[in-house]
């Protein structure tokens, strides 16, 4: 079996889920459904997406810092989201997945549509994000123009985060705010199926979102958006490095975790760990076969 064949994380004994469609996201504008995003770094995280019915899994380059230590995302490499996206694809076959291009991956038409075209192809996305608006948007509409699926992301943009002098929210004056319409405006024109809103005021983010014709996803941007977008390990407790002002905790596995491994330390330090129910047995005359034969092996 194809180690990246999406089929093969799929059990005989759970119903088929059927994949959200490019044209049910951009419906959802209309229709008034509030479109479910996650941001997955790995296998296991992407099968609890498929599981809980997330509509679409991100594979966000936010995964530099959850799997891997770094301080920001700027380290994600191509290789290493391509990698983490075959994780996921196996993980969630039948969702939809969105795949974030990292850091400087998307600087050039020519460079943006080789590395878009390995997320298609490599990864097995359905679709690719790069971040920018008016600025970036030649290079939105040449990965549209290739038949390549493409969102953007705009407000806060961690790719660009040094020109904003560290994580601030954006759009707090009139004038900021205008200029995120008109970035937004752009990638609509561009041709892009969704933008996210990051940092953004709840008030802005709904006002920029009602002069659209795309749905929006906000991640700190309200509830006026067409949809959400949170990371899995920061809304399940298991990131705990910092926790931004707009994620809600809604478990806190890093703790249960915690407590658990330290139960296991202590069992095993009293030799209560492992027990019977938890060994595997003999045959009883067999042993007594091998214990005779070590004897006599000793006495040679």
């Amino acid at each position: 079996m194809n180690a990246q064949d999406p089929k093969a994380a799929k059990s005989v004994s759970e119903p088929e889920r059927k994949k959200r469609t490019i044209t049910e996201i951009r419906e959802s504008k209309k229709t008034g459904e509030k479109m479910v995003y996650m941001s997955v770094p790995d296998y296991t995280s992407a099968q609890w997406a498929e599981k809980a019915g997330v509509d679409v899994a991100v594979l966000g380059d936010s995964l530099a810092m959850i799997s891997h230590g770094h301080a920001s995302t700027i380290p994600a490499t191509m290789d290493m989201m391509i990698m983490h996206g075959q994780a996921v694809r196996r993980g969630a076959p039948n969702t939809f997945a969105l795949g974030c291009m990292p850091y400087q991956s998307y600087n050039a038409v020519d460079r943006a549509l080789e590395n878009a075209t390995r997320f298609m192809q490599d990864a097995l996305m359905d679709a690719v994000k790069p971040q920018g608006g008016k600025s970036q948007a030649h290079i939105l509409k040449a990965l549209v123009d290739a038949g390549i699926p493409t969102a953007s992301h705009i407000g806060l943009t961690p790719h660009t985060i040094a020109m904003f002098g560290g994580f601030k929210i954006q759009g707090r004056t009139a004038e900021a705010a205008m200029k995120i319409l008109e970035d937004a405006l752009a990638i609509e024109d561009a041709g892009c199926f969704m933008l996210e809103f990051e940092a953004v005021p709840a008030k802005i983010a709904k006002l920029i979102s009602e002069q659209l014709t795309i749905p929006t996803i906000g991640i700190g941007a309200g509830n006026g958006t067409d949809g959400q977008i949170l990371l899995c390990y920061d809304l399940l407790g298991v990131f705990t490095d910092f926790k931004p002002k707009f994620t809600k905790r809604y478990a806190k596995l890093t703790e249960v975790a915690v407590d658990g491994i330290k139960q296991y330390v202590k069992e095993v330090k009293e030799g209560a760990f492992p027990d019977d129910d938890h060994s595997y047995g003999v045959n009883e005359p067999e042993y007594e076969k091998f214990a005779a034969m070590v004897a006599k092996r000793r006495q040679i």
